[in-house]
């Protein structure tokens, strides 16, 4: 195997690039006076191009969470200053963002809890033009702490879908709400979802109007080896305020893990392959793409996808074993193995698809930041890799118990970010250019980071 060169940078340049964002958002009600954006108050009803004397022009603010406390800790990218500290209601914590970006999501699974905090930028579309508001930071009223066991958050489209898992010790079922930024900024009190009749390790996917979810059977007909895990897919439509089920796939995905989408397709992983929904009008039809032998005894448990991407991503992997990563191809229902695997001695820490979906990126325990990129050969589509970016100069043996690298990826431009646990700072990597344009330096050791600001968004796929 070829030795990786890993380039050292003994400097780091800060990046005075801004990126213009464009973009739809469902209309908020603002309940602070916004700052930094005019408005002159009259109502532009002519439909004509304003500029942008709505817009703002910003790279966006960090959301991070302490390694070493439970606090989360807010910044603005644009000169990496810290806007402002919040004190977290537990201390075991997830990360990550609502679906149009504007909040911090806080998910504590053992506490029933989920939280929000206001990153402060955010987009409203007032018809003639888009509104742009910008302000501090700010922690929501609104929680959500009802359902049992909140485990898998799943957003598309501008829906969030939060699974709880329910649990069978205390008698809880599992089930499914599905909320907006909307909800959130309105505090909705009622939130439209399913609920079950019994507990389940499963999975939501929000489309349109409607929501893709996991159905477990009686343990008696279940194609499952650990039963907990559902080996249905059932198609529920919004009516009247409510989710309603209106068709079950009938193929069975034993062991059903993991569940993404892209413009045509809704993917779901199952012990013996990949199990893909595609819509027809009102009905999906479903079929199977078989494991291939590479997998082997292992599960492809987690699925990517992207709306600009052709193909889904596939991480099948064991308890604590290396990893095998495919792509599922759902046009031609094939699936294939990377060319390119993790180096000998690497295990994938995060992985996450870029902004607009070209490129494929799966950070290691070694502190690189690998990137690769689809390419079409033969009427096929091969993911390759189109470079490495080293992200560290520590001595990666020396990461703190419990912690390792973590990513974000902005939504309005080429940039990731990188949280280093062990010199305590986040770096920002231009993805096009493969290389290391800014450093944010911390005071604490990062545990988790998700971008918030104002997305891009594709009008047409």
């Amino acid at each position: 195997m070829t030795k990786l060169f890993k380039l050292k940078l003994i400097a780091l340049a800060i990046s005075s690039t801004l990126i213009t964002a464009c973009g739809d958002a469902e209309t908020n009600i603002v309940e602070k006076d916004p700052i930094e954006v005019p408005d002159d108050g009259h109502d532009h009803g002519d439909g004509g191009d304003h500029g942008d004397e709505y817009t703002i022009d910003s790279l966006g603010r960090l959301a991070i969470l302490a390694g070493d406390s439970n606090e989360a800790n807010f910044f603005d990218l644009d000169d990496n200053e810290l806007l402002d500290t919040f004190t977290l209601t537990n201390d075991s914590n997830t990360l990550s963002s609502s679906p149009d970006f504007r909040y911090a999501v806080i998910a504590s699974r053992a506490q029933d809890y989920l939280g929000f905090i206001d990153g402060g930028l955010w987009r409203e579309d007032h018809g003639a033009h888009l509104h742009d508001y910008k302000q501090s930071p700010e922690f929501s009223s609104y929680e959500l702490t009802s359902g049992s066991r909140p485990t898998h958050l799943v957003k598309h489209d501008g829906k969030l879908a939060v699974f709880y898992d329910g649990d069978a010790a205390s008698g809880t079922t599992a089930s499914v709400k599905v909320l907006t930024d909307n909800d959130i900024t309105n505090a909705t009190a009622t939130l439209p979802g399913i609920s079950y009749d019994i507990n389940m390790h499963g999975v939501a996917e929000p489309r349109g109007e409607h929501l893709l979810a996991t159905i477990r059977r009686d343990d008696a007909e279940s194609t499952s080896n650990a039963k907990i895990l559902p080996d249905q897919v059932g198609v529920y439509h919004f009516h009247d305020g409510e989710y309603e089920l209106e068709q079950t796939l009938e193929l069975t995905c034993p062991d059903l893990h993991g569940a993404a989408q892209n413009h045509d397709y809704v993917a779901f992983g199952c012990s013996d392959g990949v199990l893909l929904a595609h819509q027809h009008d009102d009905e999906y039809h479903a079929e199977k793409v078989i494991n291939i032998d590479v997998v082997g005894d292992l599960r492809i448990g987690t699925i990517y996808g992207h709306e600009g991407s052709e193909t889904f991503i596939g991480v099948a992997s064991g308890h604590g074993g290396p990893a095998v990563i495919v792509s599922i191809n759902p046009a031609k229902a094939e699936m294939e193995e990377f060319e390119w695997q993790l180096a000998d001695g690497a295990s994938a820490v995060s992985y996450s698809f870029s902004a607009n979906g070209e490129q494929f990126l799966v950070l290691d325990s070694l502190g690189f930041l690998n990137v690769l990129e689809a390419h079409a050969h033969d009427d096929h589509i091969h993911w390759e890799l189109a470079g490495q970016v080293d992200i560290t100069q520590e001595d990666v043996t020396t990461m703190p118990e419990g912690m390792k690298f973590s990513i974000t990826v902005a939504q309005n431009g080429q940039f990731a970010y990188v949280a280093d646990p062990i010199a305590q700072h986040v770096v920002q990597v231009h993805l096009e250019d493969l290389e290391i344009e800014g450093d944010l330096e911390l005071t604490f050791p990062p545990a988790a980071i998700t971008w918030l600001g104002i997305a891009e968004k594709e009008h047409e796929h």
